[in-house]
């Protein structure tokens, strides 16, 4: 077992690497001078050189490179151009928005998802399989940004249940969780369908297994072998999904953000980038890497809890 993580966390952090190199380059070729974005287009070339200086950007890229990923590596993820302030206090901060969403978002994905895929898979070819699935493939194909309009006009604007958007701290108690609600619903359907559809495609695979159908033989109620037996042999790809689930709905609150007005790291990363803060985007960009690659090792473990087979094959 000891074996298996390390060599999983071993990849985890090679792919990290490689991560930092391309995200530093692709930021690196984007068009457009930050120092000239931040003082405008008539500044002189004497403040230019001097916030380029200030900036570092008149260092050589290697340079800049290993001196960005050694902060990294002690949690210095540089000073923020725009706001004057830490990226870690930034991103930190903001934190406190979008991951509690992104929580709340993935609860309600897989409470939603796994009842409803193990309930259509129960039912194979019969008219609840159909609405179910039917319904799972058009929250597939619905844009989360126009389902968060329509819950906005609905139940903010109509029935004024919750609030159309921004945030008022976690100070205000029961008051922040309703501005978070619609976010996250709008963000969780989506991905409920996805869930649902996977959960439902493994159920069958196992149901049709001899192990089931000797668990029927032996008169086990059926709640019991859906729940129990087949359920449990099921979770491989369910926790696969589930991994990149999480995954995109830290990053893909991005639009949401923008669409409620939650000053979280979606939001963040919007502001920074229309004003070429490039220390903000690469420090956000790589916190949601290593994120991916967190989840992806949890994910792994969770594997070789799942299926022991795992954990002692080469």
């Amino acid at each position: 077992m000891s074996a298996y993580i390390a060599k999983r966390a071993l990849t985890g952090f090679a792919t990290l690497i490689v991560a930092s190199l391309v995200v530093f380059a692709v930021l690196e070729i984007l068009p457009g001078d930050p120092a000239r974005i931040m003082l405008g287009m008539n500044a002189s070339p004497e403040a230019l050189a001097a916030l380029r200086d200030e900036m570092g950007l008149n260092q050589p890229l290697v340079t800049r490179y290993f001196d960005w990923i050694s902060g990294m590596a002690v949690g210095d993820l540089g000073r923020s151009y725009t706001y004057s302030t830490p990226v870690s206090e930034l991103i930190a901060e903001r934190l406190e928005v979008s991951l509690p969403l992104a929580l709340l978002a993935l609860a309600l994905s897989t409470l939603i998802a796994i009842p409803v895929g193990v309930f259509a898979a129960s039912r194979r070819g019969q008219a609840a399989d159909t609405v179910s699935m039917g319904l799972a493939q058009i929250g597939v194909a619905i844009p989360n940004f126009w389902f968060a309009l329509l819950l906005v006009y609905v139940f903010a604007v109509g029935l004024r249940l919750v609030p159309a958007g921004g945030f008022p701290g976690w100070d205000s108690g029961w008051q922040a969780m309703k501005a978070l609600l619609l976010p996250a619903v709008s963000l969780a359907l989506p991905q409920a369908a996805i869930l649902a559809r996977v959960t439902r495609s493994a159920m069958l695979e196992v149901l049709g297994e001899d192990y089931i159908r000797t668990a029927r033989a032996k008169g086990l109620p059926r709640r019991t072998v859906l729940w129990k037996h087949a359920l449990q042999n099921a979770l491989i790809p369910v926790l696969t999904i589930l991994g990149l689930q999480f995954a995109f709905l830290l990053a893909g609150t991005i639009i949401i953000e923008n669409v409620f007005y939650l000053p979280g790291l979606g939001r963040l990363v919007f502001q920074a980038i229309s004003q070429r803060d490039l220390i903000v985007v690469e420090g956000v960009v790589m916190l949601l890497v290593a994120a991916v690659i967190l989840v992806n090792l949890l994910v792994d473990l969770l594997y070789a809890a799942a299926d022991p087979r795992l954990r002692t094959s080469r």
